[in-house]
């Protein structure tokens, strides 16, 4: 008979072994399922007993500091474990079903931090991202839809800068996914004041090079993170938008004076993670294939900067001119085309509209 620690740890272990990026238990009339988001897809992997599972998000709420005794509501923990020697940083989150209590778990590996040069398709990529970290001050805005890398590309880039170029590197995060003792992290604490925007106004009094802002939220977070990239920092964040145009816009509503926003910004970076063919499996690729295979997915990006930056601020002024930029499509369209993703994730990656 297992311990429900050892039903968990070995929970762990299975879903490291797939690469798994989130655990969801999620409650049945009969029983639980045990779904893992593996390269962006959900995978059935078991059912497991009801009350077997209520344990399990009992005891991980516990080590989560979260309520115990409290199902009405949703609650949010983090939690710290070690597996098979790899420090992982959990985030729970449970939510009321009206049949049971469900839990999902993001995996957080705290010890990589992938290079650069992995983390794009194409190399070309990898050379401009790297050419926009030679900027001392500015901003740039980091966007995509939840869970297609963007922490990952601020992660990899202020590893650089650090490695390169020796900056002074504050980030303020909420929660703080990956710890590194390469630069000063600040982890947002709301019940005791410390928000993102009264964070920021910290930070800039304490000489940092590059400052790294977790998500631009509200309208006094993007104006200070403006402020301090006008006053000479170098200003990382991500923003939720359709593209990189859509940044721009999005900023705007948020309440920044136009002049503003184009005096600061340096570049605007949509990507999207994109699945790359298994050079083995004909068709959808096997777990054990799956499993032991490094590069499943790779990130595809817009970059939007120097003179296509130029003409798209200018066109929001009301002057067009002519530009062109390599968009996210023009990118999925040229890696179907050699060979490196199929037509499923292609379609599925297209954006319409």
């Amino acid at each position: 008979m297992y311990s429900v620690e050892q039903i968990v740890e070995e929970l762990l272990k299975k879903a490291c072994h797939f690469g798994a990026s989130d655990i969801h238990l999620l409650p049945k009339y009969s029983n639980v399922e045990v779904l893992f988001r593996i390269d962006g897809d959900i995978k059935f992997i078991q059912h497991i007993d009801r009350e077997e599972a209520k344990k399990i998000i009992m005891h991980l709420k516990f080590l989560g500091s979260m309520d115990i005794g409290e199902k009405r509501i949703p609650q949010t923990g983090i939690l710290v474990v070690n597996i098979n020697n790899i420090i992982l940083s959990l985030r729970l989150a449970t939510l009321p079903s009206i049949s049971d209590e469900s839990m999902v778990i993001r995996i957080h590996p705290q010890q990589t931090i992938t290079p650069l040069e992995k983390l794009s398709l194409f190399p070309s990529t990898t050379r401009k991202l790297l050419s926009l970290l030679h900027h001392s001050h500015g901003l740039m805005l980091f966007t995509g839809p939840t869970g297609c890398g963007k922490t990952t590309t601020l992660y990899s880039l202020l590893h650089t800068a650090r490695k390169d170029f020796t900056r002074n590197i504050i980030t303020i995060e909420d929660p703080v996914e990956r710890k590194s003792e390469d630069y000063f992290q600040v982890q947002i604490n709301e019940k005791a004041g410390l928000t993102y925007s009264s964070g920021l106004k910290a930070i800039l009094r304490s000489d940092p090079d590059i400052v790294m802002v977790g998500e631009i939220r509200d309208e006094e977070t993007a104006k200070i993170a403006v402020r301090a990239a006008l006053t000479g920092h170098l200003v990382l964040t991500t923003i939720h938008s359709k593209n990189t145009k859509g940044a721009l816009y999005r900023m705007i509503e948020l309440g920044i004076p136009k002049e503003e926003l184009f005096q600061s910004i340096v570049a605007i970076v949509s990507q999207r993670l994109v699945q790359i063919k298994c050079r083995f499996c004909e068709n959808e690729c096997q777990p054990n294939c799956l499993a032991n295979r490094k590069n499943r997915r790779l990130g595809v990006y817009e970059l939007l900067y120097g003179q296509a930056l130029n003409a798209v601020t200018n066109e929001i002024k009301g002057v067009n001119e002519e530009y062109k930029i390599s968009t996210i499509n023009d990118e999925l369209i040229k890696g179907y085309a050699l060979g490196y993703i199929d037509y499923k994730s292609l379609d599925r990656s297209l954006l319409y509209g």
